[in-house]
């Protein structure tokens, strides 16, 4: 029985929109709904063999539903696992006399179950790779000393530094986690690496503890231990301590940290080091929706300074961020300034600039894949050279405004077409099914539209004059796309009780006559109707609530 209830799949059939009652309808709006569907729908009301036979199965469709709903297990269980729970093979009879508070519990202890299974095949791969590049020459050149050198027209752009790290995560059991880690470096030649190991152990609700061994070719033998512990609901600290050996001789270390919740969006830390660099840090971190401010200052040998950074989110699809900072101290100053966007799925890509002093001028490029990072540090010169600053600052610009349009727009948009084409092939079947059920029971709605139209303008109430579902395409930007809709007026006339119309927060293709035109596609309703003589239009989202008619869906006549 777990198995089969662990399929994420959901059932097209939405009861909820089939009745058009809100998910929290009391027992009351259900038979209300149900009632009238089945004035509706009752097969006694049609002399045609073939609409009798389409009215009986809308009727057996609609009977279904608020059975289930009306019943509060069965609804619960409806709630919880769709349709497809409530035809499970293994709900046993004591189950199914359980309280919907206790049918939740069950599903939560089955949720429980599939996350440890997973926890165990689980590795949570992480990987940094970092190319350092020395592009100094291209605006440090000794050009009159060096220009009868052969092979000197041709600025020399070399790699200086690489850096390889890996790590991955092996659940042992629920509460213990082994952490393998390892790293290649070089510079100028010159390198090393190191492998570590880490035991990590969920102690309680409240902390874990963690050891780490490690060796390398440059350090030598590493042993560590670092805690996490939760002190109150808004407050935690970590400790870590370390012996490293090497041809020096032992080196222990100390740190530890203390954070608070300031407010809702506000941290802040003290932290204290101790060993070859020691040193005493605070910070304050405020993180909103739209934006992320850091200020930090650190005493410290042989590193002082202070630092602000602030970055501003963009609202939109791409997830864009643009940011500055400025830090300051004994070793000079650093002012950088950068932005980054989301470009797929699963990649985010993004530029600084760093210019200081006596630093020089440095792009750094970093695309983020998943749990990969590609770290790519491009020195450009040790001056404050105002073309470095430019074209390090236009360049990036320019190059991925060039790929955004001519490779990564066309490639998203080719994978979202063959997504949706994919999409559209599977559940091909079960459209034309909607779409024979939607057309039926808009033949059985014809004389029910008739009476309730007759109605609407002896009183001179609400009469739906248009209505469409689908797809709708107003960008210009977007003529070379087809909208698809559905023409929907007569399912809404039937739908309206003493001039009004009222659609719940759910989507509109479960709706009696509704099917869905484009499936994936966002979708929306379009309504064009007549109240007290006066000319309304609404455009609504699918899954938005609707109420008709309104006044702010006036048709101004001047316009």
């Amino acid at each position: 029985m777990a198995a089969a209830l662990e399929e994420d799949e959901i059932d097209n059939d939405d009861y909820y929109s089939l009745l058009n009652v809100r998910r929290e309808a009391t027992q009351e709006e259900l038979k209300a709904s149900y009632r009238r569907l089945c004035m509706l729908y009752h097969p006694d009301k049609h002399r045609d063999p073939e609409l009798k036979r389409q009215a009986e199965q809308l009727f057996n469709l609609v009977h279904q539903a608020y059975e289930v709903l009306s019943d509060p297990q069965s609804r619960a269980i409806y709630d919880i696992y769709g349709k497809r729970g409530l035809e499970v093979e293994g709900w046993e009879v004591v189950e199914r006399k359980r309280t919907p508070g206790e049918i939740r519990e069950e599903f939560e202890r089955l949720q429980r179950e599939r996350e440890e299974r997973r926890l165990q095949q689980r590795t949570n791969p992480k990987g940094t790779i970092s190319v350092g590049v020395d592009a100094t020459d291209l605006f440090d050149r000794y050009e009159e000393d060096y220009e009868e050198i052969s092979g000197s027209g041709l600025p020399h752009i070399e790699i200086n530094k690489m850096h390889i790290s890996q790590s991955i995560e092996a659940p042992l059991t629920t509460s213990d986690t082994a952490i393998l880690s390892g790293s290649l470096s070089t510079h100028n030649g010159n390198g090393g690496g190191n492998i570590n190991l880490a035991l990590r152990r969920v102690t309680s609700a409240k902390g874990w503890g963690e050891i780490e061994v490690g060796a390398g070719d440059t350090h030598g033998p590493l042993f560590g231990l670092k805690i996490f512990r939760n002190l109150t609901a808004r407050c935690f600290m970590t400790a870590q301590c370390g012996l490293q050996f090497s041809s020096r001789g032992m080196r222990p270390g100390f740190s530890t940290m203390l954070a608070r919740h300031l407010d809702k969006n506000t941290m802040g830390y003290l932290q204290w080091r101790w060993g070859t660099q020691s040193s005493m840090n605070t910070s304050i971190v405020r993180d909103t929706k739209s934006s992320h401010f850091t200020f930090a200052v650190q005493l410290g040998i042989p590193h002082t300074f202070i630092m602000m950074s602030y970055q501003y989110k963009f609202q939109d699809d791409d997830q864009t961020k643009i940011k500055g900072s400025v830090k300051s101290g004994f070793f000079g100053t650093v002012v950088e300034y950068g932005a980054e966007t989301k470009i797929s799925r699963h990649s985010v890509l993004g530029a600084t600039v760093s210019v200081g002093v006596p630093q020089g001028v440095s792009l750094k490029i970093k695309l983020n894949r998943a749990s990969q990072t590609y770290f790519f540090p491009i020195h450009l010169t040790d001056q404050l050279l105002p073309s470095a600053v430019f074209y390090a600052t236009v360049g990036p610009l320019v190059f991925y405004l060039a790929i955004q349009r001519l490779v990564i727009k066309p490639y998203v948009r080719s994978q979202k077409e063959q997504d949706l084409e994919k999409q559209r092939e599977s559940t091909a079947s079960d459209v034309a099914k909607k779409k024979q059920e939607a057309e039926s029971a808009v033949l059985l709605m014809q004389e029910s539209v008739r009476r309730i139209i007759e109605a609407e303008e002896s009183r001179m109430g609400l009469i739906i004059l248009n209505a469409w579902y689908g797809k709708f395409v107003t960008d210009n930007s977007r003529k070379h796309e087809r909208a698809r809709v559905i023409d929907v007026t007569v399912p809404l006339q039937c739908l309206v009780k003493d001039s009004k119309l009222i659609l719940t927060e759910a989507s509109k293709a479960g709706l009696p006559g509704f099917y869905d035109p484009c499936v994936g596609e966002e979708k929306s309703l379009k309504v064009l109707y007549q109240f007290r003589g006066v000319m309304h239009q609404v455009l609504s989202g699918d899954t938005e609530a609707l109420r008709i008619p309104k006044q702010s869906h006036r048709i101004d006549n001047d316009t």
